[in-house]
């Protein structure tokens, strides 16, 4: 059974590695902050767009990187827009945990959107290599610097 669901994960960071969601520059981006991974190289920025309540009404990237970073913003401008700043700053509180931490499940999460976080669990196994935590992280990275009115976050 392990063996079938880290195919299952392997399946789905490799799509959205080679297919990325949102890969794009919005016109009507109101925030952004470029992130760079100075182990590997990655580098990508993220763009916001957020309304006059705090919502992420749009969320897209730009970059080049490993699977695992393109993977991980992809699948970052999918569970993020709608959220306010406040939720986002918590599932990327969630999500860094997620990453980092071998005992932390979904389950103690602080993020309302358990959905959210269950789908981000694909890239949990990056706990496993501290040097890819970087890689899986970097545009969530940019994500809070861009939210913190910052334009520039590295990994280093």
């Amino acid at each position: 059974m392990q063996d079938v669901l880290r195919d299952l994960y392997q399946e789905v960071i490799l799509d959205h590695g080679k297919h990325p969601r949102n890969h794009r520059h919005p016109p009507a981006a109101n925030r952004s902050a470029r992130g760079y991974n100075p182990l590997c190289g990655d580098q990508v920025t993220v763009y916001l767009e957020t309304d006059a309540d705090g919502h992420i009404s749009d969320v897209a990237f730009e970059g080049r990187g490993c699977a695992i970073s393109i993977a991980s913003a992809s699948m970052m401008t999918e569970v993020l827009r709608g959220k306010t700043e406040t939720e986002a700053q918590q599932l990327f509180d969630d999500f860094h945990r997620l990453c980092t931490e071998g005992g932390f499940t979904t389950e103690q999460a602080g993020t309302e959107d358990r959905e959210a976080l269950e789908r981000l669990q694909v890239l949990a196994g990056v706990r496993e290599f501290p040097v890819r935590v970087k890689c899986a992280t970097l545009a969530w990275h940019a994500m809070t610097s861009a939210l913190a009115g910052g334009d520039e976050t590295t990994t280093e």
